[in-house]
């Protein structure tokens, strides 16, 4: 596929979708939201893709969130009241486009503002060790709702309250987004695209129906509910049995050979 405001590869199983936006510190503008989401899409039918790797174009910011001048120009059309299943900005991420693939986040440097959307919605989370995560929609008098809010079920609720309430005074450096669970592992800036490889290709290994089922009600529990979230999973784990990965990966596991797993697409 060919983008202007992403790159777009896929090797083994992984794709790879950089935001590549560098000269706007990958800033997404309604050109960036549309691409994302016809990648994810993309992602969603591609037998061949069974795990995705997020990351930003260089090393200075991984997003910093709708790009303002854009904004103030009067170009950002999508920024007026529309309904939330028509604005290009709940569009930007695989949990917004329902794609049940795993994805690993590798945060290359600043997220600021919008640029959380990706954070709270990432399935693992590597950042290099100069990244920063920092919030200032209430200080361009936006309101800082809906980032804030999938970024409470990552972390505790006043590390999420003082990011969104101090407007970019409050920096969480990569070490303390670690100590608060907002991100899975630090690594050295050189190391960061080696270790989410690592993962990505480890993920791929197995059954990518099985990974894609995993992930999707992991996910749904967390707006359901304990009790409807296990009945989620356990009507999942039923329907799973007619599929051919089951005998598939036993007879694998028998014979000592690598699994052929069925491709997925969603």
């Amino acid at each position: 596929m060919n983008f202007e405001t992403l790159l777009y590869e896929v090797d083994d199983g992984v794709a790879t979708l950089t935001l590549n936006r560098p000269d706007r510190h990958n800033a997404f503008n309604l050109q960036m939201a549309g691409e994302l989401r016809d990648a994810w899409q993309a992602i969603k039918a591609d037998p061949a893709v069974v795990c995705v790797i997020l990351t930003g174009a260089g090393q200075k910011a991984f997003c910093t969130g709708m790009d303002v001048a854009e904004i103030a120009s009067g170009d950002a059309k999508g920024s007026g009241q529309v309904s939330r299943e028509d604005a290009p900005w709940f569009q930007l991420t695989a949990i917004h486009n329902r794609c049940w693939k795993p994805v690993i986040t590798a945060v290359n440097g600043m997220v600021v503002g919008g640029g959380l959307h990706f954070i709270a919605d990432s399935d693992l989370i590597v950042c290099a060790d100069h990244a920063t995560f920092f919030d200032t929609h209430v200080k361009v008098g936006l309101i800082a709702g809906i980032e804030p809010v999938g970024l409470t079920r990552r972390m505790p609720l006043e590390a999420v309250m003082r990011m969104a309430l101090l407007g970019g005074a409050e920096r969480l450096s990569s070490s303390e987004a670690h100590r608060l669970g907002l991100v899975g592992e630090v690594v050295p800036a050189e190391q960061l695209m080696v270790r989410a490889r690592e993962l990505a290709a480890q993920i791929a290994q197995h059954s990518p129906t099985a990974l894609a089922e995993t992930k999707r009600v992991i996910w749904e529990s967390l707006d359901t509910g304990l009790d409807a979230g296990i009945d989620n999973a356990w009507k999942a784990i039923n329907d799973h049995t007619a599929h051919p990965d089951l005998s598939e990966g036993a007879a694998a596991f028998v014979e000592k050979r690598k699994p052929r797993w069925a491709p997925f697409t969603s």
